[in-house]
């Protein structure tokens, strides 16, 4: 009988996570004085935007506006969406940060006017408060009888107890399941909801911490429960408006979130639901959390869409909307009329606007150093010197792109330090926007379609990244 041969491959186990063009933001970087730092939670340079940013945020999280506007305005490649991520992760899970580029709202499925009131409704939360009867304690004891034929229904007992009080419960056949289905044990502290009967395993007693045969690696310890077994508890749920508006508008209800599939909804739906939710507010049920509303590359809308977001601002339940956009004075879309940024004066009227400056050569460097240890790339310090100059007089974007394809590059000659040669090797292979532009008036001639007259050099197009 022939030797039998195992190939055994060892692989290292990592954390797999998606890098993405801001995935290095971690919030603004200011200060409790809402100073911003030089380099600090991902961002870089840009102190007066950041900081007029910073005061927009506590605006936000204050609560007490609505139907405000924040234009965020600079050159291509000047740390706008940065901005407004930092924004994003500096209010936390709790408040609605609603992001959508403006072409977005141009679908065959749904009007502009009701995609932009999706949008705006996504950006406000309703805090909702509601009370539940729990009952808490520690296992001291489960019996399950189990009949030995036909079809009886299986009976139980449970006894809980806390540090005061110890009480046996009888079981019935889908708590017994769901007991079961937890892997709940004597010992274990567990809750139950009594409206739903839902059973949620807290941890195992701190006295059976000896009991080792019942230990594994991911055993949590937690200290017996005090006072009554039944406690009541409040529970806060954050939605947001344009979630209630699905549930309560489509026939598969909140499937329909998942799915994407929400259509256009009735307008009646939403007057009932704000009704509803008026109510709440009155009771003392729920609250408003109004969230922020950003719209990328705003300039793509058009004077219909510009017409409603004039309307809509002036609305209560409006929320802070920051709009950001590239353009100098260009045409408004849908008019022949010129306007700064591309946006109506009566709605620029409304926009705080704040604006981006080019980085420097010492910032450019800052932000290709948190970059290289974000997409962890070792880099010499020449690589890093030669990159910022190329960052410097291309564009920041395409330094940083090259990045992973310098590191590429390292690899296939068993590098372990990206230098010099490597992003020497990515620069010729990958033009950036300027030589690619120079390439093409040099050899207008030999493509299809050449718009170009001759004698048009490149400084009368538009050849900035």
């Amino acid at each position: 009988m022939g030797d039998v041969k195992v190939s055994a491959e060892v692989r290292d186990l990592t954390r797999i996570e998606r890098i993405g063009a801001h995935s290095h933001i971690r919030g603004l970087g200011l200060d409790d004085a809402l100073e911003a730092r030089n380099v600090s939670q991902g961002m870089v340079g840009q102190i007066r935007a950041r900081k007029a940013a910073g005061v927009i945020l506590q605006m936000i999280r204050e609560g007490k506006i609505a139907g405000r506007a924040v234009l965020l305005a600079g050159q291509p490649g000047t740390g706008k969406t940065a901005i407004a991520m930092g924004m994003a992760k500096a209010l936390g899970e709790e408040t609605p940060f609603a992001m959508m580029a403006s072409s977005e709202i141009f679908s065959l499925e749904m009007s502009k006017t009701e995609a932009l009131t999706q949008a705006f409704r996504k950006a406000i939360g309703v805090r909702i408060k509601e009370e539940t009867e729990i009952i808490e304690g520690e296992v001291v004891e489960i019996e399950i009888d189990r009949p030995e034929a036909g079809a009886a229904a299986k009976t139980g007992r449970i006894t809980l107890k806390t540090t005061e009080m110890e009480t046996i419960y009888d079981l019935g056949q889908k708590m017994i399941e769901s007991i079961t289905k937890e892997k709940v044990s004597a010992g274990d502290v567990i809750a139950i909801d009594k409206a739903s009967g839902r059973i949620t395993r807290l941890g195992r007693s701190f006295t059976r911490s000896r009991d080792y045969d019942a230990m594994g690696p991911a055993t949590k310890f937690v200290q017996c429960p005090e006072g009554e077994l039944q406690k009541r508890k409040e529970v806060v749920h954050v939605v947001t408006l344009h979630e209630i508006d699905v549930i309560n508008s489509r026939s598969q209800g909140f499937l329909a979130l998942f799915s994407g599939d929400t259509g256009e909804i009735r307008h009646e739906v939403r007057e009932q639901i704000d009704l509803k939710v008026a109510e709440w507010r009155e009771e003392g049920k729920a609250e408003i959390v109004p969230g922020v509303l950003f719209i990328d590359e705003v300039h793509m809308l058009d004077i219909e869409c510009f017409s409603f977001l004039n309307r809509a601002l002036e609305n209560d339940m409006a929320p802070v909307l920051v709009v950001a956009t590239n353009r100098g004075i260009t045409k408004i879309r849908g008019t022949q009329y010129r306007s700064p940024h591309g946006i109506p004066i009566d709605l620029l009227d409304r926009l705080l606007i704040i604006s981006t400056e080019p980085y420097s050569e010492k910032e450019i460097r800052q932000i290709l150093d948190i970059r290289c240890e974000e997409e962890d790339v070792e880099m010499t310090e020449d690589g890093k010197e030669l990159l910022t100059k190329i960052g410097f007089e291309t564009s920041l974007r395409y330094a940083i792109q090259i990045i992973t394809a310098a590191h590429i590059a390292c690899q296939k000659r068993k590098g372990s330090e990206v230098d010099i040669e490597d992003i020497g090797r990515v620069y010729t292979m990958f033009v950036d926007v300027k030589r690619s532009t120079q390439f093409l008036i040099e050899f207008q001639h030999q493509y299809m379609y050449n718009e170009l007259p001759d004698g048009v050099g490149g400084d009368e197009m538009e050849t900035s990244a």
